[in-house]
């Protein structure tokens, strides 16, 4: 046999070894960043969320202080004690700190986003504890901007996390589930 003939083997051998070294290491490569995406999405899916309720629930304390000081009608009252703005310390603690979480997660958008509807929240604690500012504004215009703050906080985490379509805002209720005498939601 001569030294050719021994030689085309070896380098076909040799070739399918670094093309299968090859093919191997690009598949293995991009399982990886197909793991580490879907990983960085679960996390940042929570964060949002997490986030979104913190301040939700916020809202909620500061909607039934609200309600206590006449402001608004809705919910059940909540008298101010120092035990529950000790709880809505607290509350207002977890939000700052998912807040942070959201900064490191999260992409532009939605941390400018999450950064207007904090504005709006703060709003609405001040109007709930009864802190004078200097522009006027009454707690249904306030609480609207938080609404609309809190939707587009919404929205641009959907888009981050690349999730298609709208959330429905406006439903009008079942006609037997209105007040008597109302042609409105409640």
């Amino acid at each position: 046999m001569s030294p050719a003939e021994q030689i085309l083997p070896l380098a076909g051998v040799a070739l399918g070894a670094v093309l299968s070294f090859l093919v191997s290491s690009t598949t293995e490569r991009t399982r990886w960043r197909r793991q580490q995406a879907v990983r960085w999405d679960e996390r940042r899916l929570a964060a949002y969320a997490e986030y979104a309720h913190a301040v939700k629930e916020l809202a909620a304390r500061y909607q039934m202080i609200a309600a206590a000081r006449g402001l608004t009608s809705g919910p059940v009252p909540l008298e101010p004690t120092p035990e529950v703005l000790s709880e809505v310390g607290q509350l207002e603690s977890r939000r700052s700190a998912l807040s942070e979480t959201l900064g490191l997660l999260g992409d532009t958008e939605a941390n400018t986003a999450s950064k207007s509807l904090d504005h709006c929240l703060w709003r609405l604690e001040s109007l709930a504890r009864g802190v004078e500012m200097e522009a006027g504004q009454d707690w249904n215009q306030a609480y609207l901007e938080f609404r609309n703050a809190r939707d587009r906080y919404v929205e641009r985490a959907r888009a981050s996390l690349g999730v298609t379509g709208a959330v429905a805002r406006d439903v009008a209720w079942p006609a037997a589930w209105r007040p008597a005498g109302s042609s409105s939601a409640p």
